[in-house]
């Protein structure tokens, strides 16, 4: 027959290993969703910049130049259609769509910046995404301005 001290601190052992679980468990969600956080936040844009490729790949030149926001009928007041076949097109250093690598990503006010690597054309192209219409557009500058935590890009480059 069991002793009546037997039982003494049960309750508060089980007690403090619940408390343990859900402050682990807490803190994994909250890392999980950070992860997920960064790494989705400008997947939306990314799809926009594939396709782009896409289309500069099917030799769909006119397709790439609406996603700038301009048309043959429509063209954008200083970038003709004329200028984009030839800085996009088949005579350009991006005629071979395949060989494109992307380098830096930035967040940078209302749009991402994409850095675009092309082993024909130095220095790298940068484009930027605008995240209420998702044009296309040229960044002016490869990397926004201010400091750049690369914590991210260290991440991806080890495990991506």
């Amino acid at each position: 027959m069991g002793g009546y001290l037997d039982a003494y601190g049960v309750a508060d052992e089980r007690r403090e290993r619940l408390v343990k679980r859900t402050i682990v468990w807490g803190a994994a969600a909250v890392v999980l969703a950070v992860v997920l956080y960064l790494w989705f936040r400008n997947w939306q844009q990314e799809q926009v910049v594939k396709q782009f490729i896409a289309l500069l790949q099917e030799k769909k030149y006119q397709d790439a130049y609406a996603m700038w926001g301009c048309t043959p009928e429509h063209p954008c007041k200083y970038y003709s259609p004329e200028q984009f076949t030839q800085e996009w097109g088949p005579s350009s250093p991006y005629s071979n769509p395949l060989a494109i690598k992307f380098g830096h990503e930035d967040n940078c006010g209302n749009g991402v910046v994409f850095e675009i690597l092309e082993p024909k054309s130095e220095p790298p192209q940068a484009l930027f995404i605008n995240k209420e219409n998702n044009t296309v557009g040229y960044a002016p500058a490869s990397r926004c301005p201010g400091r750049h935590l690369q914590i991210w890009e260290f991440f991806k480059s080890r495990f991506g």
